[in-house]
């Protein structure tokens, strides 16, 4: 028996315009508690318009956004922000913070005591990889550009939120960390169940990352389904279009994560190899 999926987000007809231009046109989506959704689309799709929606950083010119069954123009939106966390393509880690400050900052406005937010700090620290004896104290300046986000996601998980909005987080970096951070993000999703709104122009991270996919093109939403669905039964040719560019890509992305696992001596004669025939051919 498959369980019960429990709505968490719904518009509802919902479209927003800008003078005579519409961003999002008669927009209805579920998106269920626990999923793992991604919304895919080129520039100016209106993906980005529909997450903003979610956490009222947007306000719908028709229809209605619903949070867990009530409209989100009927909340008080600063305690609902609260539960909804929102990690950002630049992230903005406070400088004169320490990572443990930083990730804590939620917590401790919503009045979590001091044992209980060092506890959370080192499980989240811990599920990324980053050991906290040895990151805790460090400041922004002395992490990476991956780790920066690493420590960007736990701040805006730390307070356990009901939803976490992600708007195209890793398109500004390198291949390597980008593949790395998508591994952090799937491995929050299944160890704490984190329903999560992802934005990206990627198709490679959708097909990766994603429960459903929603595929959205100037502003209407063309085909909501599985990646598998997506792939073998696309709605139309643009929705083909933009997932067989995607095979290549994930081609390119599975070379490059096979050569990270070569010793060095292996990754030596690979760059031999690829010398040799770039001569050749020269």
């Amino acid at each position: 028996m498959q369980p019960e999926r429990i709505p968490l987000i719904e518009f509802k007809n919902v479209s927003k315009h800008y003078d005579s231009h519409a961003a999002v046109s008669e927009l209805n989506l579920t998106i269920y508690r626990g999923e793992f959704f991604v919304l895919v689309g080129g520039s100016g799709s209106g993906k980005s318009t529909t997450l903003r929606m979610i956490n009222a950083l947007t306000e719908p010119t028709d229809g209605n956004v619903y949070f867990n069954g009530r409209r989100i123009k009927d909340y008080d939106i600063r305690p609902l922000r609260h539960r909804i966390g929102y990690v950002l393509q630049q992230i903005a880690l406070f400088p004169t913070m320490t990572v443990a400050q930083n990730i804590e900052l939620m917590p401790d406005i919503l009045g979590w005591g001091k044992a209980e937010r060092k506890a959370r700090i080192n499980e989240l620290l811990e599920l990324v990889g980053l050991p906290p004896a040895q990151y805790r104290r460090r400041y922004p300046h002395e992490l990476s550009g991956g780790e920066q986000q690493r420590v960007g996601i736990l701040r805006a998980i730390a307070a356990k939120p009901d939803i976490l909005l992600m708007d195209e987080p890793f398109s500004a970096l390198d291949p390597l960390a980008r593949a790395s951070l998508q591994e952090t993000v799937s491995l929050i999703h299944k160890k704490l169940g984190t329903t999560i709104v992802f934005v990206t122009h990627d198709m490679g991270e959708a097909l990766k990352l994603a429960c459903r996919i929603g595929v959205m093109q100037h502003g209407r939403l063309l085909q909501v389904a599985t990646p598998q669905d997506i792939q073998n039964h696309p709605a139309d040719d643009y929705v083909r279009s933009l997932f067989s560019a995607a095979q290549t890509n994930d081609n390119a992305a599975s070379v490059i994560a096979a050569f990270t696992q070569l010793d060095e001596t292996e990754k030596a004669e690979v760059r031999a190899a690829l010398a040799l025939g770039i001569t050749r051919d020269a």
